[in-house]
């Protein structure tokens, strides 16, 4: 096993075996199982990994597997039915789109968002509770406005 696997194993373990809410958290517990890792190299890991940090029951952020362990349209579909829970509200400006989440919820709406690949969506940009998604044109924008407030009705 390389070392890259083998960190991370790791990884999966330690998010698996305790609720992890940040990236030094996390890089701490590395440390004391032997990986001195660096910031950018845990970033690129939890990006592989598929981790993404989401609220809890109490509104805390943990780090948790996006793809839930199943299949790519599985995964997507459990992302996706979290769109309803996370987002409060939208608002559009030229070609851009502000969507705001509930604390820590912005980081897994943008992932759902890169990953259904909407043709009218260049990106996304995420903080902690606010994603700024850019269209690829003022009709992009309005599409993706009124499939987002689809969303916040349920």
């Amino acid at each position: 096993m390389s070392d890259k696997s083998s960190r991370h194993a790791v990884i999966r373990d330690i998010v698996t075996a305790h609720a992890v809410s940040s990236q030094e958290e996390l890089r701490k517990q590395l440390t004391k199982r032997g990986w001195d890792v660096t910031q950018s190299t845990l970033s690129r890991d939890l990006r592989e990994l598929r981790l993404a940090r989401i609220p809890d029951h109490q509104g805390r952020a943990r780090y948790a597997f996006s793809d839930g362990g199943g299949n790519g349209e599985a995964a997507l579909a459990r992302l996706e039915r979290m769109l309803p829970e996370l987002l409060t509200s939208v608002e559009g400006v030229q070609v851009l789109v502000v969507a705001r989440t509930m604390k820590s919820g912005a980081q897994p709406v943008a992932e759902v968002l890169d990953q259904l690949e909407w043709p009218d969506v260049a990106g996304t940009i995420a903080g902690d509770d606010t994603v700024l998604i850019i269209c690829r044109s003022p009709e992009g924008r309005e599409r993706v406005l009124k499939k987002l407030r689809a969303y916040i009705r349920r």
